[in-house]
């Protein structure tokens, strides 16, 4: 069983930063391929940003290519988002999640997920 917990979410202006962390408790070998997710007001979810277990292998949606980077520690088991010049369009609730899969993209099917944190860009 893998816990995900979001945090770093907040209110920034356009073109402002910021860098969403997720902590993972629990089986590692469930964390084989991680990614962020984000859903925003009236929108379907879509896949942000992924990774696989070695950091081999990184994907990002068209949306957010050049702007955002995912990373992550494995000694702290922890996955981060760093977001740079942020839109208005960004604004979403953001989900960390993970699968055991050692097929990692926007394909896969993430058994994992955390409970959220917001993201709001607005002057």
């Amino acid at each position: 069983h893998v816990q995900l917990v979001e945090s770093g979410g907040g209110s920034v202006q356009p073109g402002g930063s910021l860098r969403l962390s997720c902590t993972i408790s629990g089986n590692t070998i469930s964390s084989n391929c991680m990614a962020w997710f984000r859903q925003g007001p009236g929108k379907e979810r879509e896949g942000v940003a992924f990774i696989d277990k070695l950091d081999s292998r990184r994907g990002y949606a068209d949306s957010v290519k050049g702007r955002f980077t995912i990373s992550k520690d494995n000694a702290k088991k922890t996955l981060y988002l760093q977001m740079n010049s942020l839109k208005a369009e960004d604004t979403a609730m953001y989900y960390c999640a993970a699968d055991r899969s050692t097929s990692c993209g926007s394909w896969t099917k993430f058994s994992y997920w955390g409970q959220g944190t917001q993201v709001t860009v607005s002057s």
